[in-house]
């Protein structure tokens, strides 16, 4: 298939994400709670370390480097965890959806509630990788950094369905990623339009949405177009957060076998298709 195929297809998979989300809009609930927790789980650890450097902030980075690595254990944890709670949570209502059966928002936080155990696995496992890299980069010269990325990068792949793998096959984080592994061997293609396609999308937003609030509310006043460019920022973020997990979902599901009449099964067997 050409790369100018894949491509199409790609932004055609994309646009049935957003038509999920359309009819679902609740779904969008779940990245912004996601990054309202994250905001909350940042101020709590700026405080903890304030408090404990007696809130003299110039001291608040004099730590010991095995101090700092267990805080910075600890942060990645907490981050990982609330990330994958809520994108199970948004994963499982993809499926309630595609099944046909109710959406709702406390249907989707009480699965991921009963898959916490699973989840607090998976981001033990996750923090320990980024810790690792994180170390490496900080510790290496130019050549470290570079591994890193690439690392950092199999990693992403590797784990692109970890999420439902966890939520449904009832599998450690070990198994998972390797499970994950072995359905990205047996169905990724050649090329990763989708993604491609999303962070297009994710750019026009910003560049048509964000800087003409920016300039207008700068005709205001400069925090006036400041803010609504960050306010407009962050519910791109959030739409295309919800698109791109309702992909994973989807793709998922279609490789388990189960077709949804929401996303054309020829452009994902094209797209995820046995090399």
């Amino acid at each position: 298939m050409a790369f100018s195929d894949r491509i199409s297809n790609g932004w055609k998979l994309a646009m049935s994400s957003f038509k999920i989300l359309k009819a679902n809009q609740q779904l969008i609930l779940f990245p912004i709670l996601s990054a309202i927790s994250l905001i909350l789980v940042i101020g709590s650890f700026f405080t903890f370390l304030a408090a404990g450097s007696g809130w003299d902030l110039d001291n608040l980075g004099e730590f010991s480097r095995t101090e700092y690595y267990a805080v910075l254990f600890i942060f990645y944890v907490v981050n990982y965890f609330i990330v994958v709670f809520f994108n199970m949570a948004l994963i499982h209502c993809t499926r309630l959806y595609l099944n046909g059966e109710e959406v709702t928002l406390k249907k989707g936080l009480q699965f991921s509630v009963s898959r916490i155990g699973a989840i607090f696995s998976w981001a033990m496992v996750a923090a320990t990788v980024g810790l690792i890299l994180k170390a490496i980069q900080e510790n290496s010269g130019i050549v470290g950094k570079i591994v890193t990325g690439i690392i950092g990068l199999v990693w992403s792949v590797a784990t692109f369905f970890v999420v439902p793998v966890i939520a449904y096959e009832n599998v450690g984080p070990i198994d998972a990623v390797k499970r994950s592994t072995q359905m990205m061997k047996e169905k990724w293609g050649e090329s990763l339009s989708a993604g491609f396609s999303f962070g297009l999308i994710h750019f026009l937003g910003l560049l048509v949405i964000c800087l003409p609030l920016f300039f207008l509310g700068m005709l205001i006043h400069p925090i006036v177009g400041i803010a609504a460019a960050v306010a407009a920022f962050f519910v791109i973020m959030a739409i295309m957060d919800a698109a791109k997990t309702i992909f994973v979902s989807a793709v998922y599901h279609n490789i388990k076998g189960d077709v949804s009449e929401h996303f054309d099964q020829q452009l994902i067997d094209s797209l995820f298709r046995p090399k």
